[in-house]
């Protein structure tokens, strides 16, 4: 074992946040951090929006330059993986051959987009977003306009690339088997809300329906044909579908797996000093009382940070409310909290129709989540009443002359 050498599996957010922290901390022990990508670290959310949209830059979207991680004396591994930790022996094998021995782990490895599988999933067209390298060839297949986009998914990343590509000034539509998207994050009154927005600038659905095959033509993918026998035509079709945490290395290394690497309240594995951070990790929440899996980029930041401590022996704890935000065409959101814990409909301060408004989820007069909607600087509120655990009136709640901080 080495006494003093920390190895992080997976360059994303978290595992950069992870470095970062070990460093601002005073570790001054040996760093690595392997990715399986070639590019340094960077930011997810803009893949979709801004990037996509040509108005970022790879650059902005770096969480540090290149140079910081030489400052750092952090070894950067990029275009590689681990393959196997013995955490017997605190060894870690690569996949360019050789291994390294390490005194902490951090598996930090992500999550992957799930494949679609039907008859033309694989012809030239079908695309994915999950890395840059996918949201830069995404760009360049949408530079000029014109083009006839089909949007597998009702989820964030379908329903922002649709607003993203409408905007640039292409035919959008969108393909789901749900009745209303974003109705499994957020419910079907405010998922409509999205939707009728979506619909006001021109994106046309397709909801309650699934995709059957994509027909092709010369190598290509032409249409979407859906289940009803209804043909799309298509230049593109993104398929976003949701994500799967990229759990092989902790397979093959013998951890605990749930739904992602099981981890306890400090984000420790089943192994000794072997940590999980970030969208892989189903961490125990003691707010909750529950493991959860987030895949939002500020759970990747809070878990980086908790997990560099907790290696460090502090006492850290995976404590942050969830929270996300999206941008899609004039609708600026943020959210924190729980929803699937929440019973019955949100309670609404201000006018929905009007975009322009916060909902509140509760469970037993309790608030467990809660989103604003062209409202800003409440989200500390927000986060401030589903952690104290206070019951609260759906009459407070909705009452604009109530200030949330005294709720």
């Amino acid at each position: 074992m080495s006494s003093n050498h920390i190895i992080i599996a997976g360059a994303g957010l978290a595992g950069a946040t992870a470095a970062k922290t070990l460093r601002e901390e005073g570790f001054e022990g040996k760093l690595t951090l392997v990715g399986a990508e070639p590019h340094y670290p960077y930011l997810r959310p803009p893949l979709s929006k801004a990037f996509l949209a040509g108005k970022e830059s790879a650059e902005d979207g770096r969480i540090e330059a290149p140079a910081w991680y030489d400052e750092q004396d952090v070894d950067v591994k990029l275009g590689e993986s681990v393959e196997f930790i013995d955490t017997a022996a605190h060894t870690a094998t690569l996949s360019r051959g050789g291994s390294l021995a390490y005194s902490k782990f951090l598996v930090a490895t992500g999550a992957l987009p799930r494949r679609l599988d039907i008859p033309g999933s694989s012809l030239e067209g079908v695309r994915y977003l999950r890395t840059i390298d996918d949201s830069r060839s995404l760009r360049e297949a949408l530079a000029g306009g014109n083009r006839r986009l089909v949007v597998i998914g009702l989820g964030w990343i379908g329903m922002e690339v649709a607003a993203t590509a409408r905007q640039l000034g292409h035919e959008v539509t969108v393909v789901g088997p749900g009745g209303i998207p974003l109705a499994t994050a957020l419910g079907p009154r405010i998922g409509s809300l999205f939707t009728d927005r979506h619909r006001a600038e021109g994106v046309s659905f397709r909801t309650g329906r699934r995709p059957a095959e994509i027909a092709g033509a010369g190598g290509r993918a032409a249409a979407v044909v859906l289940d009803d026998g209804e043909r799309l035509e298509a230049d593109l079709v993104l398929a976003a579908i949701g994500a799967v945490p990229n759990t092989a290395l902790a397979a093959a290394s013998g951890l605990a797996l749930s739904q992602g690497i099981d981890t306890d309240r400090s984000l420790l594995t089943s192994a000794t000093d072997v940590y999980a951070a970030g969208d892989v990790a189903n961490a125990f929440h003691p707010v909750l009382g529950a493991r959860l899996r987030s895949e939002h980029w500020a759970n990747a930041i809070a878990q980086g940070k908790t997990a560099a401590k907790a290696m460090l022996g502090q006492d850290a704890v995976n404590d942050d409310i969830p929270y996300f935000y999206t941008d899609q065409f004039d609708i600026g959101m943020e959210y924190s909290g729980f929803f699937p814990w929440a019973t019955g409909e949100p309670v609404f301060r201000g006018n929905p129709a009007e975009l322009e408004f916060i909902a509140f989820w509760l469970r037993d007069s309790k608030v467990v989540a809660g989103m604003n909607v062209n409202v800003w600087d409440v989200q500390d509120a927000i986060q401030d009443l589903i952690r104290s655990g206070r019951s609260v009136s759906a009459a407070e709640l909705s009452d604009p002359a109530k200030e949330l901080t005294s709720l």
